[in-house]
This record gives structure tokens, sequence and C-alpha cells, in this order.
């Protein structure tokens, strides 16, 4: 039999399966931090980035270079034997007196605690007493009392005779010796010819 039915659908005829949805996850209630809290951690923050780049900033800063140490007193003071003067005294040993001058060269003062000579028939004071002070770059004038207590301990020619100082400053305490000349080692042996005449050792 011929004729023209009804046009049958190529392929599968069955009614497609709808496709699958993809699963839909439900997201919690979102977190939201406050205002006033947001701000003050935000400026905690702040204060921390602050105080650590302060503290970096000290840390590396230039140092300021330090001074120089002091140097040692018997580096920065000298003495100077200026003049002599016999002393005609009434006392049972004779004495007599010279003036020496010490002077410092430097801005920071030095304290002489005592001057002694090395003869053990020699005593010796000064006026003024010791210790006493000279100002940075200063003189003091010192005038120094000298006794015979035994002339048989003093040598007839006193050479090249010095005097043994301590010294102070900032630095140190310091003990020197200072030659003071052949004019003052002249004017001791002259004064100790008069004070002791044949009497000398």
């Amino acid at each position: 039999m011929s004729g023209i039915g009804p046009v049958e659908p190529d392929g599968d005829t069955r009614p497609s399966d709808p496709s699958p949805r993809a699963p839909h996850l439900r997201s919690g209630p979102a977190i939201c931090m406050p205002g006033p809290h947001r701000r003050s951690t935000a400026a905690a923050f702040l204060a921390v980035a602050v105080l650590a780049a302060g503290t970096l900033l000290y840390l590396t800063r230039p140092r300021p270079t330090p001074p120089p140490e002091p140097r040692l007193p018997s580096q920065t003071t000298s003495f100077r034997y200026l003049s002599p003067q016999v002393r005609d005294t009434k006392t049972t040993l004779p004495e007599f007196e010279f003036t020496i001058q010490a002077l410092t060269e430097s801005d920071a003062p030095v304290t002489v605690l005592s001057i002694s000579q090395p003869y053990g028939g020699l005593s010796l004071t000064s006026r003024p007493a010791t210790p006493l002070r000279v100002k940075g770059g200063g003189s003091r004038t010192v005038v120094v009392t000298v006794r015979v207590t035994e002339c048989g301990k003093v040598p007839r020619n006193a050479g090249l005779p010095f005097l043994d100082v301590t010294l102070r400053n900032t630095r140190a305490k310091e003990a020197h010796s200072y030659i003071l000349g052949a004019r003052y080692a002249r004017d001791l042996s002259t004064a100790l010819e008069v004070a002791c005449g044949n009497n000398f050792r």
C-alpha cells in the first residue's frame, strides 16, 4: 500500500531527561566586622608600625663622636724654676726658699698632690700647701721651703737635682720627676754650702 503517512522522527523518540542541576551550595551568613572594632584594630596595627619604625630609627641613628680621652697629667704639666731666697732665720736648723711655677697646657685642671725631693737630709714644704690646684691652661707660683735636717746626708754637689711630684687629673694619678735645670742646681748647691759649711758627707 502506498501513501504518505506521518513522518516518523529520526532517532530515539523518547523524551530526553532534564539536565542535572549543579548542586547549590548554601552559604552561611556573611561575617561582617563592625565598624568601631575594625577601626581600633587598624589603629593598633598603625601604632605598632610607628613604634617599630621609631625603634629602628633610634638604633640606626648616627652616634656622636666621643670626646678624646684626656692626656696623662705628666704630659700636660711642667715646672719652671724661678728664683732662690736664702733665709736668715733663728731656727736651730737652717732653711732656704725658692719659687717654682707650675704650668698646664691642657684645658683640664691638674691637682698637685705632693712635692718632695730625693735627699734624705732635707725636708720640704710648699706654700700654698699641697694638694693644690692648677687651672686648665693656667699657671701657679709655689714657694718651696727646704729645711736641712742632717748635713751628713746632704751631698756637696747637687748635680742635676729634681723634684718628685705627684699629679692627678680626670684621667689618672701619676708620680713624675722634674729636673729644674742647671741654674736650680747651682743655686741649690750654693744654699747647701751656706747651710752646712764643711759638714757635708
